[in-house]
């Protein structure tokens, strides 16, 4: 379909509401194709819904109007809402985005749009561009890209603090490449500094004391010095001193979760990566919150990473199968249908846990795989 030049911006956007926000709210936040007005076409099941949309373009200043659809299984009923919103603005410049709804309201809705000469659109989301169907058929393509918090607020759901982007410190790169290339023999001795941090958060406090056992380490020793050469701890004789409490938390396993975001950042030019973030809390209507250790947007979907150091075969300790079906809740709750999930493990699971992970369709980067992990983002990002 061929690039033709563009038509004026029509003035209000007649949207179909459904479970995907995306579709209408790219055209509608769109620089060159921003409507003074969006009409929300909305049938009981997706109020919800439209209240996020509603929500998100208010605040973008853009005026919305709702038309609540008493049935949307009856074609006779959904012209009728239709031919009123059309009526009630005649001789305005109008454009139907055709992407939501269910296929009877896209098909009543197509009907009025003929007989109002309304410009109709559909937006393919995987490649960012505005498909026009009515004038002329052409390809337009949008100018700028949803952020992570228009793209949540569209599913309903807030950042409880600002995004955290975090930057490259050359200090930690020798450290972070020593952890991942050596993942098989540091196991216990990160098990046991894990610990310690785990310890000193407990209390509050930036100091641990080794036991007798761990000061006769050789393996903790050697760690640990990796630790104090970044910047990160000091030993001082059996006593560990955490440089600050965020370095405290980078010693706990904060360490792969800014591994795993530099490996995104990496990639984000080759693979059209959107807006991205580290440690992102994200709150519903009800103010519950969901920790997202890594996320990005790509081809607008969500992208969601959980990172585990810690070993999750111990009593005390979260169980492999609770991380993942924890990880499939967020990915269904959070961000519409296509978001996707994936786990990055310091440590291998079990034939039996990597099984429901398939079936819960959670992406597995773990163990000896992490040296590979671009290689598992490309693949992942890749998959339709």
């Amino acid at each position: 379909m061929p690039q033709a030049p563009r038509h004026p911006a029509p003035q209000i956007h007649v949207c179909l509401v459904s479970d995907q926000a995306a579709a209408n709210l790219l055209p509608a936040l769109d620089p060159a194709l921003k409507p003074r007005e969006v009409v929300l076409m909305v049938s009981g099941k997706m109020r919800a819904r439209a209240d996020a949309l509603e929500s998100v373009l208010r605040e973008a200043g853009v005026g919305v109007s709702r038309v609540d659809l008493a049935d949307e299984h009856d074609y006779a009923r959904l012209e009728t809402a239709l031919l009123e919103v059309a009526s009630e603005r005649d001789g305005q410049s109008i454009a139907l985005n055709v992407t939501g709804g269910t296929k009877l309201m896209a098909l009543a809705a197509q009907a009025v749009a003929v007989a109002a000469n309304w410009a109709v659109f559909y937006v393919d989301v995987d490649t960012d561009e505005v498909i026009w169907l009515v004038p002329d058929r052409h390809r337009q393509p949008l100018q700028q890209q949803l952020r992570l918090r228009h793209y949540l607020g569209g599913y309903g759901f807030s950042l409880d603090e600002g995004i955290e982007r975090p930057r490259r410190e050359q200090r930690h790169d020798d450290l972070l490449r020593t952890l991942i290339t050596q993942v098989g023999s540091l196991e216990q001795p990160l098990a046991q500094l894990n610990w310690l941090a785990q310890q000193a958060e407990d209390r509050r406090s930036l100091h641990a004391t080794l036991t007798e056992q761990q000061a006769d380490s050789r393996a903790l020793d050697a760690l640990l010095r990796e630790f104090e050469d970044a910047g990160a701890l000091a030993k001082e004789g059996a006593k560990l001193i955490f440089a600050s409490e965020a370095e405290r938390d980078f010693v706990k396993g904060g360490w792969l979760e800014r591994h795993v975001f530099q490996t995104v950042d990496d990639l984000s030019r080759e693979l059209g990566l959107r807006d991205k973030a580290a440690n992102l809390v994200v709150l519903d209507s009800g103010d519950v919150k969901n920790e997202l250790d890594v996320a990005f947007l790509a081809r607008n979907r969500l992208f969601v990473i959980e990172c585990k150091t810690a070993r999750m075969d111990r009593p005390e300790a979260p169980k492999a199968n609770d991380t993942l079906f924890k990880l499939a809740e967020i990915c269904r709750r959070v961000g519409g249908l296509g978001t996707r999930g994936m786990l990055v493990s310091y440590r291998g699971l079990r034939e039996e846990e990597k099984r429901l992970a398939a079936a819960l369709r959670i992406e597995l980067a773990t163990g000896g795989e992490l040296a590979r992990l671009k290689e598992k983002i490309r693949g992942w990002v890749g998959v339709q």
